[in-house]
């Protein structure tokens, strides 16, 4: 993180329109990237739970949509700042903008359901169901930037607008900061879960 502070805020050159508040641009697609991933998880990894019932699907969908809600705030934030002193204003009903607080609500209404389930499989399966049609927002969120093409910039792809070497770089330097950030921290909450679990185990075996 480190690193990746110094390639967007030093290494990365000034972009010569918006100034140097498109550097907010590096750290706001390390949130998109690793929200993306979490979902990706999510979905996956609830499939996986219906399938085959394994209680490590259930906690890997559950604490990676954790994770993919804390980033994509983060996204929703970084994304406002920039958009003030661009477009004049923090926020704007805008295609993609508009499919992204669709999908930070649907994931935040996943997380809600899933805290209730508690550990009651069929309930924690229907959850697993709610996951899988969020899910289908995702796709949505980055179509809407190409097809009902609002005021978000498109950088990559076709249409969009490039970006300088220098600051590919930043922005592969800032995505894999991320990235890494993101395995640590699913990491280290798949564990609390776990230990909660065995906890919760000890006293309903005390109890009984």
């Amino acid at each position: 993180m480190l690193v990746s502070t110094y390639a967007a805020f030093i290494y990365a050159p000034t972009e010569v329109i918006m100034g140097h508040i498109q550097r907010i641009f590096y750290f706001h697609m390390g949130t998109v990237w690793v929200a993306t991933i979490a979902f990706i998880i999510v979905f996956v990894a609830s499939i996986l739970y219906l399938i085959n019932g394994k209680r490590k699907w259930d906690v890997l969908a559950y604490t990676s949509a954790e994770l993919g809600v804390f980033f994509i705030t983060l996204t929703i934030i970084t994304g406002s700042i920039w958009a003030k002193p661009v477009w004049g204003t923090w926020w704007t009903w805008d295609p993609q903008l508009t499919t992204t607080f669709i999908l930070w609500i649907l994931y935040i209404v996943y997380l809600l359901i899933r805290a209730n389930s508690g550990y009651d499989e069929k309930k924690a399966k229907y959850s697993a169901v709610f996951a899988i049609i969020a899910f289908i927002d995702l796709p949505l969120v980055y179509i809407s930037a190409r097809v009902m093409r609002g005021i978000s910039p498109v950088v990559f792809g076709p249409g969009g607008g490039g970006i300088e070497p220098k600051m590919l770089n930043a922005l592969l330097i800032t995505l894999v900061s991320f990235t890494l950030l993101f395995i640590l921290l699913l990491v280290e909450r798949i564990k609390i879960e776990n230990l909660k679990y065995q906890i919760n185990k000890l006293i309903y075996t005390e109890n009984n």
